[in-house]
């Protein structure tokens, strides 16, 4: 399906430094979006902007800390003077720790719910009130399988992802008389730098990755599959097929993948360091 609908729109791609959000900002650069790079890391931002002006679309960069709101307002503020509007919002940057619940701290706990939660809140918040003033546009907020399943080893992360699908289809609602749209991607496991920034508590790293049930997605596969849920205006976007599967499981009956969910708390204890 042609993609023209994001050709001279105007977005914003949080976390766009690596994994998928570097991988949207690359796609909506190639179909005429004017993208507006952003991450906590300048570096990282700067060079994917560069990047896409590079091939010949239109980008810029920008710091961003999602966990500061003040930052996020402030952002959709200037792209809004700058611009006279704001077209796209992909709340996307995010962060995992992963081990057995009880070696967690809570510190590990808040500090992934200040940014995969509250960083979508706050660039939720500013963006749906800027589109709601301007009568159109469409907020992207990347959730995750695990906002749909269980996912035992990464208590924190699926809540975390829980939150946002809720959060994602209840604005969904509030926003269809405004002509704000709003979705929730709920990709399986993809080949994205959160697997290398993933924080393993008391787990061997490596034996841990070497026990992921599936193969990863290719980012950039990942990054047309979320556009074309995007241009449909689907609610959930959710891919590969394994997680449609997986997901139509679990709502048909809950329990079928307990077995699975067992296994994963179990193997992963074998691997503690101590």
């Amino acid at each position: 399906m042609p993609m023209r609908a994001f050709n001279n729109q105007i977005a914003i791609v949080t976390g766009a430094g690596s994994g998928i959000g570097a991988a949207i900002s690359r796609e909506l650069g190639r179909l005429g979006t004017n993208v507006i790079c952003t991450d906590v890391d300048p570096e990282t931002a700067r060079a994917i902007a560069a990047e896409i002006m590079l091939a010949g679309g239109t980008a810029s960069a920008a710091t961003l800390d999602v966990t500061n709101a003040h930052e996020v307002g402030a952002l959709i503020t200037t792209v809004v003077n700058t611009h006279g509007r704001l077209d796209l919002m992909f709340n996307n940057a995010g962060i995992s720790v992963a081990g057995d619940a009880r070696d967690l701290t809570i510190e590990h706990w808040r500090r992934v719910l200040d940014v995969n939660l509250m960083g979508v809140v706050y660039g939720t918040d500013a963006a749906y009130k800027q589109m709601a003033q301007q009568g159109h546009g469409h907020i992207i907020n990347i959730a995750s399988l695990a906002g749909l399943i269980p996912f035992p080893t990464n208590a924190p992360y699926a809540a975390s992802k829980h939150a946002v699908v809720g959060l994602s289809l209840s604005m969904r609602t509030e926003g269809e008389d405004l002509g704000v749209k709003v979705s929730a991607v709920c990709p399986g496991f993809i080949q994205s730098n959160i697997f290398n920034a993933t924080l393993f508590i008391n787990v061997d790293r490596e034996r841990a990755l070497a026990n992921m049930p599936f193969a990863p997605l290719e980012t950039s596969k990942a990054a047309l599959a979320i556009l074309r849920g995007v241009q449909r205006n689907r609610p959930i976007i959710i891919f590969p097929s394994y997680a449609h599967i997986l997901w139509a499981l679990h709502r048909l009956w809950a329990g079928f993948l307990v077995p699975l969910h067992r296994k994963a708390i179990r193997d992963l204890r074998k691997l503690k360091l101590r």
